[in-house]
This record gives structure tokens, C-alpha cells and sequence, in this order.
């Protein structure tokens, strides 16, 4: 057995996915089971080499979402996360068992502040659990990934020491991550040229890099770490992940594509998926994407400038270093009317990068017909937020039914809400100081919470009056933070979709126990 991307090509670079594992730990940005499948085959699709699908020994739900993603993917191998514990290890080994390749990725801290006050233990003890747990590792499974947790902040003699043992118990894959986003470019190279000068076996092993985006080098060193040996770059799309973020895939591959001349590196990504991906991973998180983010951002590909308009119409390649369709943004915006068949609207689905099934289709298209019939103009953006809308609300047990609103200068604004909670419609009517507060305070008597509201933002999806809104709410109850995001051309319906959507990952989190309502007219 191999993993996929064995190769005798010595500047073939693994791409080592992480965006359900290291994405998914943003405050917020955590998915549902079901969310979590999306993302799986969208990243198999994508041409990923690796996917690290979670962290199965943290939760119940983490291993089962682990498992399932093992039995479903096709193509990529299949890793989780572990401590270097038995425990851990085994419960890891557990969940990716099924996968075509499995793949175990253990780590423990190496750097004196870790060592002293997270693990509080001596070098010479970590030095035994590497051993250990990599061994162990290997016994379950033949592809190991071991990982120096805030390797850049190691003292260099005793990196070469743990990553020397850590090859001779067997790992394959060896990870020197910049775990706080310290290291600069010239540093993470010549970390890498170092390890591989110094350690004895360093040629039985892949070298990996791990960047975190602190002070916005992350993608910058992840290629330098390239240019100095290593040959995996674990990122994540659109560089979601704790803190500051990850190295961002998408800006990783079309660095290599299109700088190919300074990058002789390959990779085995299909872009034309790119910003697919993107918007999906957007939706299921709602974690909106800057308009300025460099290739799937919305201003991307765009011109205002009359200079670069100006260029632009005479050879696109004056301020385009890329052509859209090559990550997958369409030239075109706008075909679609209230006038547009179901078949017509499949196919611009298919343009946009989704193959829904028929049920979901048929939901889509009688969102997209209502939309139709209340805006002149229908964009792909309008599109892809509906259906974004869509996937990200399918699997909720508490759905925005009817929504009727009173406001004006004269308070107290009144809001009557219907839901349907677990299949059954529930009905209230609530004031509040201001619309949006009535709706909020509505969903609330309804779906008792002790949640807080810690985000509310609103923004149009495409120009004009008449444009969808696009609403992101963010709650956070005993610890857990969690987003949701609805869209709708009402943008207080809108808002009541958003917070369900948040509401709901509440929900989830606290299990299936029944949800009471306070009061019901």
C-alpha cells in the first residue's frame, strides 16, 4: 500500500489538508456532522493528498465525523490527530482504520517554554514519549506523521535529537511547525537545510511544514520551508484556523502555478475547484471571506480603476497574473431571470461548481424562483449565497417558517415568529427596541437560551436596493463559540435565519434533549 502521493518526483509537494481539524479549532467556526461530510468530498474532489479530518479522541463526534470521513473518501489518505498517549493513539487509530490509506499524525511540544510550563516535563522524558508514541503509532497504521509542536521555537540541538528518533521509530512523515507564527522566511529555510544537513536519518523521512499566519508570513514560510527540503505543506482553505489562521491553500498552489519559474514545484490540486471549495467551507462556518483575499476574494478578479479597465480591455494580462476560470471564478455574472427553467438553473448550478440531489435541487430551485420573482437582476453571487444558505441550514432541527414584522419611528417594534422545532411549528410574538431585537427576542421565548450575542453584521451580496442581504451572527454559551449566517433579499428575515443557524450549532452541542418553549401563542 501507498499513499497517493508516492512519487519519484523530487519536486512533487504533498498537500496536507487541515481545515476540518486546525480550521475547525477557530473560535466559531465549528460544523456539523453532516457539514463536515461536504467539506470531505470537496477536498477529495480538490486533489488533496491528505486530509487530517479531526481530532477523534476530543469528543464522541469528533471520532464518529473521523470514521465516517475514513469510509467515505476515495481518493485522499485519511488522518487524525493525536497526543502522545496510548489512549489517544488508539482511539485515532480507531476511527481512520477504515480509510483507503490511514494515517496517524502524533506530536508532542519540543521548545524549553512548552516543555517547562505547558507539558512540565524534562527533555529527556519527551524524548522517551516521542519514541514511544511513534512506535505505537506504527503498529497501527504504516504512515506515521509526527510533529514538534512549536518547533521553530526549539533550541536546534535537541530538534535534531527528537526528529532523529522519531524517524527511527518509524515515523515517515516528519512536521516542524511554526506553531505561533514566529519564524520568518530565511529562518524556517534554514531550519529545514539544517535538520537535513544534521540528522542522520533525515532521507527516511518527508520533512513538513506548519505555518500559522500571527504576523502574516504563513504562506511565505510555508514556501520557504519548501525551498529548504521539505516536500508537505499542511495548510488550510481560505487559511481559516485558530488565531491569525493557517497558510492558506489556494494562495499556495497558484503561487507554485503561476510563479512556476521561481516554484518549480508540483502539486496534485485541481484550482479549477478553488473557489468552490472556498465558498463551502464560507458557508458551513460562516466565516465570510475579505473581498480583498487573494484568489477567491470577490475583488479578486475585479477592476474599477479606470487606468486598469482601460488595460484590462486591451490585454488582460496588463493586471491579471491569472485568468479567473483558472480557480474557477466564471467570466460572466449575470444569466439567470425569473423566466429561467428548472434544467436552465441545474446547469448554472453545474457552472458554479454544485451537483446537488434531486431534493436539494428542487428546495434551491423554489428559493431561487422567489428570488427571481422579487429581484430584477439574479447574479451567480446571488445564486451561490441561496444555495450556501441551503446546504448550511439542511440538517437544522429548528427552521424560520413565517416571519411578520412591525417597525417605524414608534416603538416598541413587533416581531411574530413561527418555527418549526424537531418537526412540530411553534408560534410567538415579541417587541423589542428595534426590529431586529423583536425577532431576536422572539426566537428566544421560543428556543430558550443562555447564549450571547457577540456579532451582528450585515452586508449585500451583490449592488443595488433590491440586493440579498447577507447576515453573520455569532453566539457563545458555557465556553463554546459558534456563527451562523442566512441569507435572504429581506434582510431581517435574513437575521432570523442567521441566528437559527447559529442557534442551532448550540443546540448540537448541548445534544438532543428536547427544546422548551417559553411561551406559545
Amino acid at each position: 500500500m501507498t499513499e497517493p502521493h508516492s512519487s519519484t518526483n523530487a519536486d512533487r509537494v504533498v498537500i496536507f489538508d487541515t481545515t476540518l481539524r486546525d480550521g475547525e479549532q477557530c473560535p466559531g467556526a465549528s460544523m456539523t456532522f453532516e457539514e463536515k461530510l461536504e467539506v470531505a468530498d470537496i477536498l477529495d474532489a480538490l486533489g488533496v493528498d491528505v486530509m487530517e479530518a479531526g481530532f477523534p479522541i476530543a469528543s464522541q463526534g469528533d471520532f464518529e465525523s473521523v470514521a465516517e470521513i475514513a469510509r467515505r473518501v476515495k481518493n485522499a489518505s485519511v488522518c487524525g490527530l493525536a497526543r502522545a498517549s496510548s489512549k489517544d493513539i488508539d482511539r485515532c487509530a480507531e476511527a481512520v482504520r477504515h480509510a483507503r490509506i490511514p494515517r496517524i499524525h502524533t506530536f508532542i511540544s519540543t521548545s524549553p517554554v512548552h516543555m517547562k510550563y505547558k507539558l512540565q516535563m524534562e527533555p529527556e522524558k519527551v524524548l522517551e514519549m516521542i519514541a514511544s508514541s511513534v512506535t505505537r503509532a506504527r503498529n497501527h497504521v504504516e504512515f506515521v506523521e509526527w510533529s514538534a509542536e512549536d518547533g521553530t521555537r526549539t533550541e536546534p540541538d535537541f530538534l535534531c535529537r527528537a526528529v532523529e528518533i522519531a524517524i527511527n521509530a518509524g515515523a515517515t512523515t516528519v512536521n516542524i511547525p511554526d506553531t505561533v507564527g514566529y519564524t520568518t522566511p530565511d529562518e524556517y529555510r534554514a531550519l529545514f537545510e539544517m535538520l537535513r544537513s544534521r540528522v542522520p536519518n533525515a532521507d527516511k523521512a518527508i520533512f513538513s511544514v506548519h505555518c500559522h499566519n500571527d504576523l502574516g508570513l504563513a504562506v511565505a514560510n510555508s514556501i520557504a520551508g519548501v525551498k529548504g527540503g521539505a516536500r508537505q505543506i499542511e495548510c488550510t482553505i481560505n487559511g481559516i484556523g485558530e488565531r491569525a489562521g493557517n497558510a492558506a491553500l489556494e494562495e499556495i498552489v497558484m503561487a507554485m502555478r503561476t510563479r512556476a519559474d521561481a516554484l518549480p514545484f508540483t502539486n496534485n490540486i485541481d484550482a479549477r475547484l478553488l473557489t468552490r471549495a472556498s465558498k463551502l467551507i464560507s458557508a458551513v462556518t460562516s466565516f465570510p471571506v475579505q473581498y480583498n483575499k487573494a484568489i477567491v476574494g470577490r475583488n479578486a478578479f475585479a477592476h474599477e480603476s479606470g487606468i486598469h479597465q482601460d488595460g484590462m480591455l486591451k490585454n488582460a494580462h496588463t493586471y491579471e497574473i491569472m485568468t479567473p476560470e483558472s480557480v474557477g471564478v466564471q467570466k460572466t455574472s449575470l444569466v439567470m431571470g425569473k423566466h429561467s427553467g428548472r434544467h436552465a438553473f441545474k446547469e448554472k448550478l453545474k457552472e458554479l461548481g454544485y451537483n446537488l440531489s434531486d431534493n436539494a435541487l428542487e428546495v434551491a430551485f423554489a428559493r431561487f424562483k422567489d428570488l427571481a420573482d422579487r429581484k430584477k437582476i439574479v447574479y451567480d453571487d446571488d445564486i451561490v449565497a441561496l444555495v450556501d444558505d441551503e446546504i448550511a441550514n439542511a440538517h437544522e432541527r429548528i427552521k424560520v417558517v413565517e416571519l411578520t414584522v412591525v417597525a417605524g419611528t414608534k416603538g416598541p417594534q413587533k416581531a411574530a415568529l413561527t418555527l418549526e422545532i424537531d418537526g412540530e411549528q411553534k408560534t410567538h410574538q415579541s417587541t423589542g427596541n428595534g426590529p431586529v431585537d423583536a425577532i431576536f427576542n422572539a426566537i428566544h421565548a421560543l428556543a430558550p437560551h443562555d447564549a450571547r450575542l457577540e456579532l451582528y453584521q450585515v452586508h449585500a451580496v451583490t449592488e443595488g436596493t433590491d440586493a440579498q442581504a447577507e447576515v453573520t451572527v455569532r453566539l457563545s454559551e458555557d465556553g463554546n463559540v459558534v456563527s451562523g449566517r442566512g441569507a435572504d433579499p429581506d434582510t431581517l428575515v435574513a437575521s432570523a435565519r442567521a441566528y437559527i443557524s447559529a442557534l442551532n450549532k448550540i443546540f448540537a452541542k448541548r445534544g438532543r434533549g428536547p427544546i422548551e418553549a417559553v411561551a406559545i401563542l
